[in-house]
């Protein structure tokens, strides 16, 4: 099939993987852009018809409800997002015969022990966030489509709103933060994310044989762990981007940081202390390794601080 002719469905393009991916995907065919009114995870029937109706080659679904504390009091809509909704798409994706690339998080785990976490380690979500993405793992693999799984962690980038977005600016506000540092884990740039599925439809689409991309999907179907390389807390993400920071705006007075305890910073949800996640199967399997997250930290506070796009 030429690019010309290959029709990739992507949700999620006003959230933070979903805009990476909507440029980097473009080369491999033409790119329907998912999104309300017609396209409704909230009902299901619109799902359905939408999907079908443009007959995509490919199904790339990031579109997540990702209000951890929220979903808490939200049980109802993390779960109709979450876990209804993939299964809507794989049951449309096994009949239509094409394969799926679907989104999850460290959040399946419960996050006991220091060492990392691989895609058959046992599930034990603590929260409803967590429970809901599981459900939605869970829900897609059963429907016999062919797909993709990436768990990732602690994502963040130049748009929408996450840690970075919101610590950064704060930091040029006030004196001190209090910043959580007994959680380990990996920040994950949401472009990094969108790389990694560039080069697996690529190479899918570069080794499948006349049988399609289903086909080469199935062979190497399953979930993978996708993280940005290396690890450290939210306190030493946050060190490390107002360190960057005061490189670039030398003149600028930022924040000073105090590490704290979870339990010093209550949430109506609770967060895993271990969410470190082993992508040594995405080594295997596809020849990629992430990013360092140091890496790609710099390039998100230059890109937010002294790129063209700039936002404060």
């Amino acid at each position: 099939m030429s690019k010309s002719e290959t029709r990739i469905l992507l949700t999620g393009v006003i959230g933070q993987v979903g805009g990476d991916l909507l440029p980097l995907l473009q080369p491999f065919g033409s790119v329907i852009a998912a999104d309300l009114p017609d396209f409704d995870f909230l009902d299901p029937a619109s799902v359905r018809r939408f999907t079908r109706d443009c007959k995509p080659n490919w199904i790339v679904n990031p579109a997540a409800y990702t209000a951890v504390d929220k979903s808490e009091s939200e049980p109802g809509l993390a779960y109709a997002i979450n876990a209804e909704a993939p299964r809507v798409l794989g049951e449309v994706a096994a009949e239509l015969g094409i394969p799926v690339i679907h989104f999850s998080t460290d959040y399946v785990f419960n996050g006991t022990g220091t060492k990392p976490w691989i895609e058959s380690d046992s599930t034990g979500p603590l929260g409803v966030y967590g429970a809901s993405k599981l459900a939605g793992e869970q829900a897609l693999a059963a429907t016999g489509a062919a797909h993709l799984i990436f768990r990732t962690s602690w994502v963040y980038g130049t748009r929408g709103k996450n840690y970075l977005l919101t610590i950064l600016p704060l930091a040029f506000q006030r004196e001190e933060l209090r910043i959580v540092n007994d959680q380990h884990g990996a920040p994950t740039w949401s472009r990094d994310l969108a790389r990694l599925v560039a080069h697996v439809m690529g190479m899918i689409t570069e080794t499948s044989t006349a049988s399609g991309v289903e086909e080469a999907v199935r062979a190497v179907q399953g979930t993978y762990h996708a993280v940005n390389s290396g690890e450290t807390t939210w306190f030493g993400f946050a060190q490390e981007f107002l360190r960057l920071a005061a490189i670039a705006r030398p003149d600028a007075r930022l924040a000073r940081l105090i590490p704290i305890a979870s339990d010093q910073y209550p949430t109506p949800a609770r967060r895993p202390v271990n969410s470190r996640l082993d992508c040594s199967r995405l080594k295997q399997v596809f020849g990629y390794v992430m990013p360092s997250w140091q890496e790609s930290t710099a390039a998100v506070v230059e890109e937010v601080l002294s790129g063209p796009n700039a936002k404060f």
